[in-house]
């Protein structure tokens, strides 16, 4: 029997009894039609997997009841990969997001470049980045993470490779002579860069190699936006990270 995984912010702990947030109740009940008594998966981002009873399915509200915490806890990731890339227009960033979360990052920020076609104002763009956010939630609802990658406030490219935060990583370039199995291992995380659709401006490489990013190729393809973090996160991975 299928068992629902659901994010909810509240503090977990085996025992206790909750009052489930609108959105996940109204999926629980109006979706997938559960009743009172009917076992889910809780978490809330602390690593673990809470085993949990519907014990009060009404109009005005849905409860549960935490039987037990589950072991074990999700471990912390082999390397930490943060995605920082450039927002694309449609289900692209989307889809971007969705899948680096099923890979294994650890933290995304979206940027925005020269070349972005996507110009939102101030409060456009915070509903997008709330929207980004529950993506990732989604995902890890869907792929079974524990851990919840964070998403950062979005930001002008220029201006996070000059914060001083940052400090190298990679960038996706398919002019670059270099690949990924020539570059010695990371230690312990990466930033890992994708420009937008028409790529990044010349100054804006010349910016991030200033800020210590190494440009990389993936084969002799030019990858589109959404396909290219997917593929360096997924070789990432096979070659340093968890797929190992």
């Amino acid at each position: 029997m299928q068992q629902h995984r659901i994010y909810t912010s509240q503090p977990l702990q085996s025992g206790a009894s909750l009052t489930l947030e609108e959105g996940p109740a109204r999926h629980l009940t109006q979706v997938l039609r559960l009743k009172a008594g009917a076992e889910i998966i809780l978490f809330n981002g602390d690593g673990h997997d809470y085993l949990a009873r519907l014990d009060e399915v009404t109009k005005r509200s849905t409860g549960a009841r935490i039987e037990q915490r589950l072991e074990p806890a999700e471990a912390p990731a082999a390397l930490q990969i943060q995605l920082a890339i450039a927002i694309s227009k449609g289900e692209r960033m989307d889809f971007a997001i969705q899948k680096a979360v099923e890979l294994g990052v650890t933290g995304i920020t979206p940027l925005i470049s020269e070349r972005c076609v996507v110009r939102l104002p101030g409060e456009r763009l915070e509903k997008k980045l709330q929207h980004w956010r529950q993506v990732i939630i989604a995902a890890c609802e869907q792929s079974g993470r524990r851990r919840i990658p964070l998403c950062h406030e979005v930001v002008d490219l220029s201006e996070w490779l000059t914060s001083g935060e940052i400090r190298g990583g990679l960038l996706l370039d398919h002019r670059s002579e270099h690949s990924l199995p020539e570059l010695d291992p990371p230690r312990g995380g990466i930033h890992l860069l994708i420009g937008p659709e028409g790529g990044l401006s010349e100054m804006e490489r010349n910016l991030a190699a200033t800020a210590g990013f190494n440009g990389v190729r993936l084969g002799p393809r030019v990858l589109r936006t959404e396909t290219a973090p997917l593929a360096a996160i997924a070789a990432i991975q096979a070659l340093w990270g968890d797929f190992r």
